[in-house]
């Protein structure tokens, strides 16, 4: 390609994503980053020049992200055995504790790492900064196979959100900085809590009013019976597909946090791919999208 053509065609893309830009400009984007795009130097390379061109284009984006997989990591190193009731992780006291290190620590400090080398300001959060978010023990019921009886089981210091203040997010939103949230959060009794990334990362987006928030997974986004991307959903069209069980298994709780997500104030709430590079500018920035966008 010469570098006319070149030119030409990187000044095409440039107008057709200038309508997105000013549509997006000053609105706050929450994306909650993890799963096999976390493990891709190169997709965390892409990621990271997302993230930082969203802020020079006027954007006030904001990163929430998980680590599962490290967490599970770390714990095999340290020799601490994971304990699981029906399939859920166990979070005690000595769990909590590599939680909070891996998470608020090593993951949290490379992506801020990796948006600052992209030349923008990242700055590295929990929900204990700033009061941020306060959470309490997650209560979980579930129906014993055998006798049929439900029982409420005890999973540790997995929390459950009850408190969001975004007064520090607002003085952020103000300067050049780009907050990178790990999802970990004190409880008013004083202990500290796991919590699910996506659901901190609605939780966050709702009472900040986003007028997106991102899901990056490793899937295309939600299908439809014959494996066929949908494009747009609305919350009642979500709740039928969900009761008709053409979204199932791990895509039900998605989905649900999404619907939870809007209700509680986000404008959309988007599904997409976190393995294709630049998926979140090919989302925003573009007329059709990269995921499945779930509106009110």
């Amino acid at each position: 390609m010469s570098d006319m053509t070149e030119s030409s065609t990187q000044a095409d893309l440039l107008s057709r994503a200038l309508p997105y830009m000013q549509r997006y400009e000053n609105r706050t984007i929450v994306v909650k980053y993890g799963g096999h795009a976390m493990g891709d130097a190169e997709l965390g390379r892409a990621f990271a020049r997302d993230v930082a061109l969203l802020k020079q284009s006027g954007v006030n984006p904001i990163v929430v992200h998980g680590g599962g997989p490290q967490i599970a990591r770390m714990l095999s190193r340290m020799g601490i055995e994971s304990r699981f009731e029906a399939g859920l992780r166990v979070t005690d006291e000595k769990t909590v504790e590599i939680v909070e290190m891996v998470l608020a620590g090593s993951i949290n400090k490379e992506i801020v790492a990796m948006i600052n080398a992209e030349g923008e300001w990242a700055i590295g959060l929990c929900g204990k900064d700033g009061n941020m978010v306060f959470a309490e023990k997650a209560k979980k019921t579930v129906i014993d196979p055998d006798s049929n009886i439900e029982r409420v089981l005890d999973l540790g210091f997995v929390g459950r959100i009850t408190e969001v203040d975004r007064t520090l997010l607002d003085l952020l939103a103000k300067s050049e900085m780009i907050p990178v949230i790990a999802p970990v959060a004190p409880g008013r009794d004083g202990h500290t809590y796991n919590i699910n990334a996506d659901t901190f990362a609605g939780a966050v987006a709702g009472a900040l009013n986003a007028t997106r928030l991102l899901f990056l997974t490793d899937v295309p986004g939600v299908l439809d019976g014959d494996g066929e991307l949908i494009k747009e959903l609305s919350v009642p069209e979500a709740k039928r597909l969900i009761e008709e069980g053409v979204i199932a298994g791990g895509m039900i709780p998605k989905v649900q946090t999404c619907i939870e997500a809007i209700e509680a104030g986000v404008e959309g709430v988007v599904i997409l791919n976190g393995k294709t590079a630049h998926a979140v500018l090919l989302e925003i920035f573009t007329e059709h999208g990269a995921g499945t966008l779930i509106v009110p």
